[in-house]
């Protein structure tokens, strides 16, 4: 299955940045992803489910919630998202 790992600057800690990833990866019916905020200000976000599903993670992680001001988005193709099915937040 692919999966993908993400990692989000800018000011994306505080603005319900990993609720909504949740929600927008819910909607998108992704299998498995995990959403947590990182010490230097990122929030680090890994997934998977189907590519189309991902790529579109990937455009909506481009800006986020409303609140969210995003600076930059880095992705990294994986064999395996190494989260369990449904979603969580850490």
């Amino acid at each position: 299955m692919p999966a993908a790992h993400f990692l989000v600057s800018g000011k994306v800690q505080s603005v319900w940045f990993r609720a909504s990833t949740r929600d927008e990866a819910l909607r998108l019916g992704l299998d498995a992803c995990h959403a947590t905020n990182l010490p230097d200000g990122r929030v680090e976000v890994q997934a998977s489910g189907d590519a189309a599903a991902l790529d579109a993670l990937q455009a909506w992680l481009h800006h986020g919630p409303p609140l969210a001001r995003v600076e930059g988005v880095m992705r990294e193709d994986v064999e395996d998202a190494g989260v369990a099915p449904g979603f969580d937040i850490g």
